[in-house]
């Protein structure tokens, strides 16, 4: 991976939301990997060999009146990234029982300890989300339960149920350097339970989880929450988190549908993660 070339785009957006994570979600499905939000917009990353001059044609957000959205684009050399986020990744505690942190930081003292190389993946427990659902983790059962971690990033909430006493798990991503990267990250953490899949929902038909971790964009949840409804058992947890205060209702009420109760709702900053049961 050390020659790849990466096309690195600027987006400047306004308002940022729900601007910003429809944009994501459209140039996900474009072939873009990775993505950092900032306060202005984001920037999205492609290889060059996925990229092509009309990319963003079909991207239809950029074609709306009712958000101002510019961009920039240039190539990046891949063998840069560790570099930059070693800069950056500082080790982080959760609630003075977790610590999240890189290979080369020393080993902390909480009583977990995740040991995560995010390389371009998400999900280091900096983010409000992830971190909110470490909280999740850490405040419910999950002792002999089976799990799955839908979009699991670098696999660290897959790792951590493990690490609390789940049994069987299953982390799933469609972007292929989370998989990779998640594969790496469980073995780094000698996690014996956790199977990692590349794909989407179709890869739940006839699997069945007594809780479902989904830390994903709101209207990737919006689609696929029957799905996670489907496999979960009766008795069962459903966390979701990667949306904002204001579509808490909009989350609760799909489901609801399904007969599911909110029990718990965690929040920081403008960010929420929600706990349901059936």
């Amino acid at each position: 991976m050390s020659n790849t070339i990466y096309i690195g785009y600027d987006f400047k957006v306004e308002p940022l939301q729900p601007a910003t994570e429809i944009l994501i979600a459209e140039l996900g499905y474009a072939g873009f990997e990775s993505f950092v939000e900032n306060g202005e917009g984001i920037t999205a990353y492609i290889q060059k060999d996925d990229w092509n001059a009309f990319i963003l044609d079909d991207i239809q957000i950029l074609k709306s009146d009712e958000f101002k959205i510019t961009y920039a684009f240039s190539e990046i050399e891949q063998t840069n990234w560790n570099e930059e986020w070693e800069k950056n990744f500082k080790p982080i505690v959760v609630d003075d029982q977790v610590t999240v942190r890189a290979p080369f930081h020393e080993k902390p003292d909480t009583k977990y300890d995740l040991i995560i190389e995010p390389k371009m993946s998400f999900g280091t427990g900096h983010h409000e989300t992830t971190h909110m659902m470490i909280q999740h983790i850490l405040k419910n059962d999950f002792k002999d339960r089976s799990v799955l971690d839908m979009g699991c990033g670098t696999g660290v909430l897959a790792i951590l149920a493990e690490k609390v006493g789940a049994k069987k798990l299953d982390a799933i991503d469609i972007d292929n350097w989370c998989y990779i990267n998640s594969l790496e990250n469980v073995e780094r953490n000698n996690c014996k339970n956790i199977s990692v899949f590349e794909g989407d929902v179709k890869l739940l038909e006839g699997k069945k989880y007594d809780s479902i971790i989904a830390n994903i964009n709101r209207n990737i949840l919006l689609a696929d929450i029957p799905q996670y409804i489907d496999c979960l058992n009766d008795n069962g947890n459903l966390f979701l988190s990667g949306f904002y205060i204001e579509d808490v209702q909009l989350i609760e009420s799909k489901c609801n549908t399904y007969m599911l109760k909110l029990d718990e709702i965690i929040q920081r900053g403008e960010w929420v993660s929600l706990k349901f049961i059936n």
